[in-house]
């Protein structure tokens, strides 16, 4: 069956923007893609969790453990902005599923020698054979991109609601691995993860009518990157200092509440940013993206200072819960927006690998995050730490405002 390419039909007059969700429902194919992209993203927030669960309970070391799944993450923002390439030219189910496959059978040979007792070296490599993973969140964008190309607003809900999924994935995914590796054995998350992505893409890329159709090649004439578009180098570094907030806040957090309530509590910014999401997706899209951009950054800047108050003048974990459900808030908005600007910059045959750079630099600036976040609660202490995240939020809004005063000749 072929793509469908007739844009669905905008909003009639008049209705309420409490509709917004259901309007972009009402699309056909659309519940059907978003049944397989929600059982494909849960393993997004499971897999790191259920590798580090796994071989520090075998290997009896969580230095192990982490320099492979920061081998992985290394390996995914190289591999991960060439497997988008090919999917915009090839389509999504010819590359995504083979693609999938690898990583599964990356995960699969993990679990195999983690089990077995292979060499530390053979754990690096199985990981890193993870990287070919796609990014589902980008294909689903892309979708709702090419159905409602004729509606911005419905854009701009459907761009909230990845947002609010994302979210969602990432309270849940975790704590699903946590449960599963505790309750049945320690290679239990990595396995259910790997069958849950592999059994959500095939019910994704089955979906053949709502897939974004592919844009005929000329020949002789080569598609130049998304990086070289006027105004995304900049925005990719506002993706990158964006990320080292998360990083350094996550990391930060397990440090000063140190127990088993830190995971609840870390949910709590999870949580806030879906609550916000589902409420951003139903009010009018920015007339001027980029000015929109720039007081949701420093929106974030002002609110992730309330985990730093929290923790340096109260010391309460009910405070610091509270601060973090704030703080959260201004996720969405934030994250929504710039995925606005990137599909705005980026050509439509090139969505999935313009999407997917803004992804890797943001997994870029959590790794760095968490690192920096790291080295400074064992020098300065947990609570002093919490101005990291303040300062890379401030570092984000410098960033997008030189970005913006150089760049007038946005979209």
């Amino acid at each position: 069956m072929e793509p469908a390419t007739t844009p669905a039909a905008p909003p009639e007059p008049g209705r309420r923007p409490g509709n917004a969700y259901l309007r972009l429902f009402a699309a056909p194919g659309t519940r059907a893609f978003t049944a397989g992209n929600l059982i494909a993203r849960v393993p997004m927030g499971m897999f790191t969790v259920s590798a580090v669960i796994m071989i520090a309970g075998s290997r009896g070391s969580y230095a192990l453990a982490g320099a492979v799944t920061a081998t992985g993450l290394a390996a995914t923002a190289v591999v991960a902005p060439f497997t988008a390439r090919l999917i915009d030219r090839y389509g999504q189910a010819r590359v995504a599923v083979p693609a999938t496959v690898l990583a599964v059978l990356g995960s699969l040979a993990l679990l195999l020698c983690v089990r077995h007792d292979a060499p530390d070296w053979t754990l690096f490599a199985a990981y890193a054979a993870t990287a070919t993973t796609p990014n589902i969140g980008g294909m689903s964008r892309a979708r709702w991109a090419h159905l409602y190309r004729a509606d911005p607003r419905a854009v701009h809900t459907a761009n909230a609601f990845e947002q609010a999924v994302d979210e969602l994935c990432f309270m849940t995914g975790p704590v699903l691995a946590a449960f599963l590796c505790a309750a049945l054995f320690p290679e239990a998350g990595t396995l259910v993860g790997a069958v849950l992505l592999l059994a959500g893409m095939l019910l994704f890329t089955a979906q053949r009518a709502t897939e974004p159709p592919v844009a005929p090649r000329v020949a002789g004439q080569r598609s130049r990157s998304p990086l070289r578009t006027p105004g995304m180098p900049a925005l990719l570094a506002v993706f990158l200092a964006t990320g080292a907030i998360f990083g350094s806040m996550e990391i930060v957090t397990l440090a000063y509440v140190d127990g088993p309530q830190a995971g609840p509590v870390m949910a709590l910014q999870a949580f806030g940013s879906f609550l916000a999401g589902l409420v951003y997706g139903s009010v009018r899209p920015a007339r001027d993206v980029r000015r929109r951009l720039l007081v949701c950054l420093a929106a974030m800047t002002v609110l992730m200072s309330l985990p730093l108050l929290a923790a340096s003048y109260s010391g309460s974990l009910l405070a610091l819960a509270g601060a973090l459900l704030l703080a959260g808030m201004a996720t969405a908005p934030t994250m929504v927006t710039g995925m606005s600007l990137v599909q705005r910059l980026t050509p439509a045959a090139q969505l999935n690998e313009g999407m997917t750079l803004a992804v890797t630099a943001l997994l870029g600036g959590i790794s760095a995050g968490a690192a920096a976040g790291g080295w400074l609660v064992e020098r300065a202490g947990a609570d002093t730490a919490y101005g990291l995240p303040v300062a890379a939020g401030a570092a984000a809004l410098a960033l997008a405002a030189v970005g913006v005063r150089v760049r007038r000749a946005l979209p």
